[in-house]
């Protein structure tokens, strides 16, 4: 049950956006949930079976897993060229780093495990130290399994360390076909009946301004987040997202999970607010 002071919280989750609902208003929030993003399979092929044909000929040292859902979409994908205990095979064969839990319990479920895992808060950072300590890359052929965008910074650094580096992209982030939520959640934040919005990923952050500066609410939105609107960050790169904007993370857990995103809401979310609308007020009062 909410309280009349419940806090208003806009969730852009898309994949988990039922269960991101169901923990804040299990806290006590008002849920506004606004899906932002929609996973869309790669048409062209090319670059998938590419990988597929030097994995199965021995010629992948190290396949460095970014997402679980990016590794079970390649492995469907190359079983619909090669016997799925052939691409299974091959993939035990090969050093298997992972950026977070998602792609170890993909693996699990596949039968396999991974040489190396990155640790929290699972970015291409703690993900190239995991590397460094544990899988020497120099002179090694290093594939990486993308997830929506380029990961343009950690293939950099890979290559800078002596390894041959390709990328194998399995699917994209789009907008939703419906978007109409969305649109209504950028109304709302920059109507004043929004007091946070929830942040789970940079791609959200892109999504969300590129709407509003369709709609001619680009510069209304992002007063509305600089003056009035808590903004909770999952995670480090959620926050290099926001920054990149001039946004800062009022909210940030210490461990990038939204069960905890959603606690941290709760216990640090109305005095958070508090002070954002004070600094807000005290900035018209001296533009004025």
């Amino acid at each position: 049950m909410t309280s009349p002071s419940a806090l208003r919280v806009v969730s852009l989750e898309s994949r988990n956006a039922i269960e991101m609902v169901r923990l804040l208003e299990r806290h006590g929030c008002i849920a506004i949930s606004a899906p932002s993003m929609r996973e869309i399979p790669l048409r062209d092929e090319r670059e998938v079976l590419a990988f597929g044909e030097r994995l199965l000929a021995g010629e992948c040292d190290v396949l460095v897993l970014l997402t679980g859902v990016g590794l079970r979409t390649l492995v469907d994908a190359l079983a619909v060229r090669w016997p799925r205990a052939d691409v299974l095979a091959a993939l035990s064969k090969t050093r298997l780093v992972c950026r977070g839990p998602k792609p170890v319990a993909v693996l699990k479920a596949l039968g396999l495990r991974a040489v190396a895992v990155a640790p929290e808060p699972n970015t291409w950072r703690e993900l190239l130290g995991v590397i460094d300590r544990e899988v020497p890359v120099s002179g090694q052929r290093v594939f990486v399994q993308e997830y929506g965008k380029p990961s343009t910074e950690l293939l950099a650094s890979l290559a800078s360390r002596g390894a041959t580096v390709q990328s194998v992209a399995v699917y994209a982030w789009a907008l939703p076909e419906d978007l109409a939520p969305l649109e209504g959640a950028i109304d709302t934040l920059c109507g004043r009946q929004a007091d946070v919005l929830t942040i789970t990923s940079g791609r959200q952050v892109e999504h969300l301004l590129d709407v509003a500066e369709r709609r001619g609410r680009r510069a209304l939105l992002l007063s509305a987040l600089h003056e009035r609107v808590v903004i909770a960050s999952i995670g480090p790169v959620a926050t290099e997202t926001l920054a990149e904007h001039g946004l800062p993370a009022d909210i940030a857990p210490a461990h990038p999970k939204m069960g905890h995103l959603v606690l941290a809401i709760a216990k640090e979310g109305p005095d958070a607010l508090a002070s954002k609308l004070a600094r807000g007020a005290g900035a018209a009062v001296r533009s004025a």
